[in-house]
């Protein structure tokens, strides 16, 4: 039963939530913005026919990420879910091997671990970055891991750790720097899930830079689309010719034999959503100005409302923005909340069901996930497309 304080509130929030949204309803999460270059570039690539995974376009956003992230190679995938499975393979992850994860991410980070036979191991958040937190990861680690020579070895288990795959929750950058060296010291992979992530850093670098290599995603609902599609970033050109040839079936290059030399995946971009992601790239400055005037615009709505915040950037990030997050007082509140947002067409989302409360994942290892928790308790996800506003608005 909701009480009084908690009913009103929810009608505070969303009477400030009303301030800024537009009247037609209903407010969708997070929509695609569209310049008109995208459809000249599409229609280009059906009327030359170059549609499928070789094409113009496709080198082209290729090379359009490798000059915007500052990142030495970029391999574009079907999806962001192929991207991160490339990542895994890179990284040497076998059949019951371990790979340390967050349990506040999209089940998309799981599922490729799971599928390859390997295990997923949870771990905790940073109240500050949402990310994996390296204070509660290097607790986690002293009681449980073991490092004998070059592995990691989970010595409750006796399984090998193999890889700790960081995520950039909501478009924040994690702690690299410290995480890269809990990495170094236990001798793990270090991959990062920057499906969120474009257009954000940290200390002036890339999301991506410091992992042995990184996932982007270009679902409709990420920054910018290439309806579906992702990306493979790393700085090593081995690894990155390696992820080249797993994403093409591992074809050896010959005139016309069809010949292939390890087991491997149809994962590359079509040049028609390379098309598309072109044209996009070209409006990414635009996109994150008009995000960051949005997050600027839902901060001074919630300022003075009691203990309500709109979570910020993390010290020393330019984030993306990719969505806003509400952090409520009250464990109770959020449900009351998004009900209530739902009748008035505000289409408000609580965070991802953390990972070790689903069936398949109720079994496998885990830390104390105490932050995690509470950010799923009392976080709401805020309508956060760029369009949502125009420049005149954010400046009333």
């Amino acid at each position: 039963m909701h009480t009084a304080t908690q009913d009103k509130l929810t009608d505070l929030i969303l009477e400030r939530l009303e301030g800024v949204m537009p009247a037609q309803r209903p407010v969708a999460l997070h929509e695609p913005s569209f310049g008109a270059d995208a459809w000249d570039l599409v229609k280009d690539c059906l009327d030359s026919g170059w549609v499928s995974s070789a094409g113009a376009y496709v080198d082209r956003f290729e090379q359009g990420l490798v000059d915007y992230t500052g990142i030495a190679n970029a391999v574009a995938t079907v999806n962001g879910t192929a991207a991160l499975h490339t990542c895994l393979l890179l990284a040497g992850v076998e059949p019951l091997d371990e790979v340390l994860l967050p349990t506040l991410t999209f089940v998309g980070t799981a599922n490729p671990v799971a599928a390859m036979g390997a295990i997923p191991h949870f771990v905790d958040s940073a109240g500050d970055t949402l990310g994996v937190s390296p204070q509660a990861l290097t607790a986690h680690l002293a009681e449980i891991a073991e490092r004998r020579g070059d592995i990691c070895i989970n010595k409750c288990t006796g399984r090998r750790i193999r890889a700790l795959v960081v995520v950039h929750v909501l478009g924040h950058l994690a702690d690299m720097p410290a995480l890269r060296e809990i990495a170094d010291h236990y001798r793990l992979k270090l991959i990062e899930d920057a499906a969120e992530a474009l257009g954000s850093f940290r200390d002036d670098r890339h999301a991506g830079h410091w992992g042995d290599s990184a996932a982007l995603s270009f679902n409709g609902n990420k920054v910018i689309t290439t309806g579906g599609g992702g990306a493979v970033l790393t700085n090593d050109p081995g690894l990155a010719r390696q992820a080249r040839h797993l994403t093409t079936t591992a074809k050896l290059l010959h005139p016309w034999a069809l010949e292939h030399d390890q087991v491997a995946f149809n994962y590359r971009l079509p040049n028609l959503n390379a098309a598309l992601g072109v044209a996009q790239l070209e409006q990414l400055s635009g996109l994150l100005a008009a995000k960051r005037r949005l997050a600027r615009t839902y901060r001074q709505a919630f300022t003075g409302l009691g203990s309500v915040r709109l979570f910020a950037e993390p010290a020393g990030c330019r984030g993306n923005h990719w969505l806003n997050l509400l952090l409520l007082p009250d464990v109770g509140q959020r449900d009351a909340l998004l009900e209530a947002a739902q009748a008035r067409g505000l289409l408000l989302r609580p965070f991802w069901t953390p990972l070790h409360r689903l069936p398949m994942y109720t079994e496998v290892p885990r830390a104390r996930l105490p932050v995690a928790e509470g950010l799923f308790a009392r976080g709401v996800c805020l309508p956060s497309s760029a369009a949502l506003i125009t420049d005149g608005e954010a400046a009333q």
